[in-house]
């Protein structure tokens, strides 16, 4: 294994916080012991967590200390208690040297899983997968930016480049021509001249790219995850739901509007036809997970494990980090169960597809959704479920919803009952 992912993260963080050693957690992500190790001191971070009901006093001669008003002015009510019971003590103490934790010296490196760290007052280290996640993410896309040229090669291919242009020659042919004087592919080069790397050569100097329109090309669907079917296919949730009974299934989706433009996720609870969406700026992985974190933080951890049990949904690009969909923010642990139809079959979550109709009256397909924020979403979601439905025996579905989940999920969503009469599901509701 090359590259830890956000789950193998998550793993070495759960295994610190319940005591293992660095040898047992390497052994379940099956990679070496050093890499474990590395990646904890890496990605470490400082704390000035303190402990509660304890002064936060981290100076060495804090026991002995006999100083008095080192503030100069001091608002504490007993005047006549000493400088060490106070935390500005580590402020403004001229004498005043740090107690180091000697367990940071050491496996683990950390305070994840340390008993003490409830009533410990010293400068703490912890490991946490999310943040770990992200600065090797930002170092990757770094170490990736630029090309792989110094200045000097960049100016010699130039002035190639440039006269043999300036003689009507092909890139091609420089290349064939001068062989030796070029270091990268015919490719690498093309990419050089289209971004404007090898001035004064430009993509106005290919003699043939001023006479082609840029070709159209299908897209590749990019994958967060390439794995992320494995455990979590349709015979994984049927396995899953036979285990489970009655277990509440809720099918995600996503709906667009103008390519490029605002997305909206929506989730539809089984049960009861009731549908959730949020607007999102982009259709990414990010935003999803964005939305999931935000929905736990609304709900609580229980609630939100009450409300998504098991969730299943297709194979878009933005659902493809299950891992960080399903981990809490609470120590990463679990709060859902995302599993996923079969390539191109829509039909095996037919519920959201078919409230996805009622939905597509108020956006149009095609129409943009800049304008539309998360107050008007959750205005379109009040109409749209207080819909009379023949299906439910023209009980509006906000109404199933409240009598299983309670009043308060719909006022923290800002969903209300709309009365029938007054019921729009036209495009100018959310204008």
């Amino acid at each position: 294994m090359s590259h830890l992912s956000l789950a193998d993260r998550s793993e070495i963080e759960n295994g610190l916080r319940h005591g293992d050693s660095f040898r047992a957690i390497a052994d379940r992500l099956k990679v070496a012991r050093s890499t474990v190790m590395r990646e904890v001191k890496k990605h470490a971070q400082e704390s000035n967590k303190g402990a509660k009901g304890r002064v936060t006093n981290r100076c060495i001669h804090r026991s002995q200390c006999d100083r008095h008003f080192l503030c100069g002015t001091c608002n504490r009510p007993l005047r006549n208690r000493k400088c060490s019971s106070c935390h500005h003590c580590n402020e403004v103490c001229p004498d005043f040297v740090e107690i180091k934790c000697e367990r940071l010296a050491r496996p683990p490196y950390v305070c994840n899983g340390c008993t003490r760290e409830g009533i410990c007052v010293l400068r703490k280290k912890f490991y946490i997968a999310a943040a770990a996640q992200e600065a090797y993410r930002k170092l990757l896309v770094s170490a990736r930016e630029g090309a792989a040229v110094t200045d000097a090669e960049r100016r010699e291919m130039s002035d190639t480049l440039a006269a043999g242009f300036k003689k009507g020659q092909s890139l091609h042919h420089i290349v064939q021509a001068s062989p030796d004087l070029f270091h990268v592919s015919e490719r690498t080069l093309y990419k050089y001249v289209n971004s404007g790397l090898l001035t004064p050569v430009g993509r106005i100097d290919l003699p043939m790219a001023v006479k082609m329109k840029p070709r159209r090309r299908k897209g590749v669907a990019h994958k967060v995850d390439r794995k992320c079917r494995e455990g979590r296919t349709l015979a994984d949730f049927s396995a899953f739901m036979a285990a489970r009974p009655g277990l509440g299934v809720v099918e995600m989706d996503s709906v667009e509007g103008e390519k490029g433009g605002k997305v909206l996720l929506t989730l539809n609870f089984n049960s009861c036809t009731f549908m959730m969406a949020f607007i999102r700026e982009a259709n990414t992985s990010q935003s999803v997970i964005d939305i999931f974190n935000f929905l736990e933080k609304t709900f609580g951890l229980e609630l939100f494990r009450k409300l998504f049990p098991a969730i299943i949904t297709d194979n878009g690009s933005e659902f493809s980090n299950p891992a960080a969909l399903e981990a809490s923010l609470r120590d990463g642990e679990r709060r859902t169960n995302i599993f996923y139809c079969e390539p191109m079959a829509s039909w095996q979550k037919p519920h959201v597809e078919n409230n996805h109709r009622n939905l597509r009256a108020i956006f149009p397909r095609g129409a943009s959704m800049d304008h539309v924020t998360q107050e008007k979403a959750a205005l379109a979601m009040s109409h749209l479920n207080s819909k009379l439905r023949e299906g439910l025996d023209d009980i509006q579905a906000i109404k199933l919803f409240e009598t299983i989940y309670g009043k308060g999920v719909l006022e923290k969503l800002g969903v209300r009952l709309i009365a029938p009469q007054d019921v729009n599901l036209a495009p100018e509701l959310v204008k």
